[in-house]
């Protein structure tokens, strides 16, 4: 039987109450989709990409606006590779924590640098009235499987075992191409893409469409 970790994976009674967001995608097949939030940064990110162009992976980059506006090469080079995008806030906003017009404003000037109807909010947290109106705007995608890759507590095996215990056909599966993730990253990232193709998984980003209003 396998472990039971809400950090890992959300309970399903959390889930249902979100019943137009993504945690999972096809279930009948043995696909996989890797994300990776809170990026772009030099630092990390090109590491991410070299190694998903060497194992011929398409994933998912749900990026901050202002490292967007910072690093506009490196978020260049994520289109070029063919990756899909997401917005992740300008500022990686908890919705909780926010105003909801300051939040969906927050949004909005994340989405005159990323040009995508992909939105995950920073931590998963929304409130009932940023979901409601949220979701007539974008597509919201959460995950299946979080590695807690961030948490600087935890060694890479234990990243690697949240994968090996958690994964399943259509998980969404979220990595951070981030300096607080970076150890734990590199450490497990190669690894667990080895392990998944073992296993009979490949690897698909999560369609998107640009935003017609998102640079006017």
């Amino acid at each position: 039987m396998k472990r039971f970790d809400p950090r890992v994976r959300l309970p399903e009674f959390i889930t249902a109450l979100f019943k137009d967001v993504v945690w999972r995608l096809d279930e009948s097949e043995r696909v996989v989709y890797l994300t990776f939030d809170d990026g772009p940064v030099p630092k990390v990110t090109p590491w991410v990409l070299d190694l998903l162009r060497l194992e011929d992976i398409q994933a998912t980059f749900f990026c901050v606006g202002e490292n967007v506006m910072k690093y506009a090469d490196v978020y260049q080079r994520i289109l070029d590779d063919g990756h899909s995008v997401g917005n992740h806030t300008f500022n990686h906003w908890q919705g909780l924590r926010k105003g909801d017009q300051d939040f969906y404003g927050n949004i909005e000037k994340a989405g005159i640098y990323i040009d995508s109807d992909l939105f995950r909010p920073p931590h998963g947290w929304l409130k009932f009235s940023q979901y409601r109106y949220l979701k007539q705007q974008y597509r919201i995608i959460m995950w299946d499987l979080i590695t807690c890759d961030y948490d600087s507590r935890i060694k890479p095996d234990h990243v690697f075992r949240n994968i090996t215990d958690f994964v399943r056909p259509g998980s969404v599966i979220t990595f951070h191409d981030s300096i607080k993730a970076k150890s734990n990253l590199i450490e497990t990232l190669a690894r667990a893409i080895h392990w998944m193709k073992e296993q009979g998984y490949r690897f698909e980003a999560i369609p998107y469409n640009k935003r017609i209003n998102s640079r006017q």
